[in-house]
């Protein structure tokens, strides 16, 4: 039986551990919601004069506003709605007048598919390009120069030059629309997911020829090489494995901070997904769905990064030891 000290350490670890990985998440997303929740309501526009227009009564903007509920208090409403939220009602559109959970439902599904489109892309090709900068000391230059001007584009300035390229002048793929499922939808999504990958790609880039290059210069490396250890052994277990951590950090962060640029690229592309869809609902003050998709990216992100940080303490062996009872 363990002694009462060493199951004090364990109560200890397992408390800060639940706090860690849950409860801070938690008040995350809550604190968040709350200062989204609050800015919404205290930015200029009515939302009952964006529904009525300016030519309605007064009797009829302050109809509208009780039966909407926007009469309350804000922390009132913000209660109401974060009640609702946690059961994954998030209230009626004021301007489709459907509920917001419908709206969102088949948008989901293609935010969702271009996100693993581009995260795919953008991984693979940040991975496999940075480590060839790392490794071959002719090519660092190369790509360090070409993953700069990659970061440096605007997503803009890439869909202007994707679509010119490889939509108008070679019509190899469709300018609008998400296709029709399957293999349209893949073909669909292809340039948005370039689009989107293509800065990300670069950055993963940068940081993976980065640690690759420092791992490949270290003395241990230079220790295992000395005795005679296999190149590509040497390779798997002393360099990839050390240079993973920032590797696995910047690609989780790129993947959660897509869906930010995911807003502009299916608006451009007339994707139909949610970035379309919170572009309108700002434009005409539709807060129940602006709050709904921004408590959805918030949620990704924050998940993301918990994720991260069970990881980085998965990989690196000291943090286990410095986390452990």
């Amino acid at each position: 039986m363990a002694s009462d000290p060493t199951r004090v350490r364990w109560v200890r670890r397992g408390r800060s551990h639940l706090t860690r990985w849950v409860i801070v998440p938690l008040v995350t997303i809550l604190a968040a919601s709350l200062v989204l929740y609050l800015a919404l309501s205290l930015a200029p526009g009515d939302p009952v004069v964006a529904i009525l227009g300016d030519k309605a009564t007064a009797a009829q903007y302050a109809a509208l506003r009780h039966q909407l509920g926007l009469d309350q208090p804000v922390l009132i409403r913000y209660v109401h709605w974060l009640g609702g939220a946690v059961h994954g009602d998030f209230g009626d559109s004021l301007l489709y007048r459907q509920s917001v959970a419908s709206l969102l439902g088949p948008r989901i599904g293609i935010t969702l598919s271009i996100a693993f489109y581009a995260a795919v892309i953008f991984v693979t090709a940040g991975v496999l390009l940075g480590i060839l900068g790392g490794m071959v000391r002719r090519l660092s230059a190369p790509v360090a120069a070409v993953s700069g001007i990659g970061v440096a584009v605007p997503v803009f300035v890439a869909i202007q030059v994707l679509v010119a390229v490889f939509a108008v002048n070679l019509g190899w793929f469709p300018v609008l629309g998400a296709g029709d499922g399957g293999l349209d939808r893949l073909h669909h999504l292809t340039l948005p997911a370039i689009t989107l990958a293509i800065g990300w790609s670069a950055y993963i880039a940068q940081v993976t020829r980065s640690a690759v290059a420092e791992q490949r210069r270290s003395p241990h490396v230079e220790t295992a090489r000395g005795r005679g250890l296999d190149s590509a052994w040497v390779f798997r277990h002393h360099i990839l494995r050390n240079a993973a951590i920032p590797i696995v950090t910047v690609s989780a962060l790129a993947v959660a901070g897509m869906f930010a640029g995911a807003v502009v690229v299916e608006y451009a592309f007339g994707l139909g997904g949610l970035g379309s869809l919170l572009v309108s609902s700002v434009g005409s003050k539709d807060y129940n769905v602006v709050l709904a998709i921004f408590l959805i990216l918030l949620i990704v992100f924050v998940v993301v990064t918990t994720v991260i940080d069970l990881v980085q303490v998965w990989l690196d062996p000291r943090l286990r030891e410095r986390q452990g009872p």
